[in-house]
């Protein structure tokens, strides 16, 4: 069994920055096929793919509205995925979510360990990021 917790969301300026992380129990997943992920949702809105990345390293999403701005990383001694958050703009703001699951993919691929919130199982309870 998964289980995510996320921390380190809060409120900031425009143009300000935040590191969100993900603290994952995980016993068993342990291959380069684990993968991580954050999404967001605006209240109202549907839910949306920040970025994803493999247990091995290799980033397999970044979505275009975030490119350049935030960065996603995995620390595996520490069982955690973070997502550095630059140039905050307000359109940022919204509930983030950690989510993970296994997924065989080759390569930068938004299919796989990507934008699609129907193809992971595990989810964290979320953390607020406010840009005003």
């Amino acid at each position: 069994h998964v289980q995510l917790v996320e921390s380190g969301g809060g409120s900031v300026q425009t143009g300000g920055s935040l590191t969100l992380s993900c603290v994952a129990s995980a016993p068993g997943y342990t291959g380069d096929t684990f993968c991580m992920a954050w999404f967001r949702q605006v209240e109202g809105k549907e839910r949306e793919g920040v970025a994803g990345v493999l247990r091995g390293g290799s980033v397999t999403y970044v979505a275009d509205s975030v490119e350049g701005r935030f960065t996603i990383s995995l620390n595996n001694a520490k069982n955690t995925l973070y997502l550095q958050m630059n140039s905050l703009e307000p359109e940022d703001s919204a509930m983030y979510y950690c989510t993970a699951d296994v997924a065989y993919c080759s390569g930068y691929d938004e299919r796989c360990c990507g934008k699609y919130e129907e193809t992971y199982n595990y989810w964290g309870q979320g953390t607020q990021a406010t840009v005003s």
